[in-house]
């Protein structure tokens, strides 16, 4: 097990390298077995600009931890994003497989209007 989640933190790092170069905000997501974590980290990645997950409390009473969670989570972010001023961003998926719950968080925040 130690292996596998030392391999995901090095796709990561490689990921986060190539996004350090393009000098823009990126989308961080984390998920764990029952919750999904977004966040909008600046472009020199001092600062969180912005967060959610589906421990918020619109979400939390009907938590499954499952793709409409995440699809939840996405839309959320997208709105925060949107507060802020954000619209073009870098899709950061911490070197989790694009399938499932970090693909449908990545299209609702798209559809929510953010761009990456």
């Amino acid at each position: 097990m130690k292996e596998k989640k030392e391999a995901r933190l090095k796709r990561a790092r490689r990921t986060r390298m190539h996004i350090r170069e393009m000098n823009m905000p990126r989308l961080c997501v984390y998920r764990s077995p029952r919750h999904i974590y977004a966040q909008i980290i600046s472009a020199t990645g001092e600062k969180v600009q912005t967060g959610a997950s589906s421990l918020e409390a619109p979400l939390r009473k009907s938590n499954r931890g499952n793709i409409g969670d995440a699809t939840k989570v996405g839309k959320l972010i997208a709105e925060k994003a949107k507060k802020l001023g954000i619209e073009h961003l870098a899709f950061d998926r911490s070197g989790y497989r694009y399938h499932g719950r970090v693909k449908a968080l990545a299209e609702a925040a798209r559809e929510g209007g953010l761009k990456f």
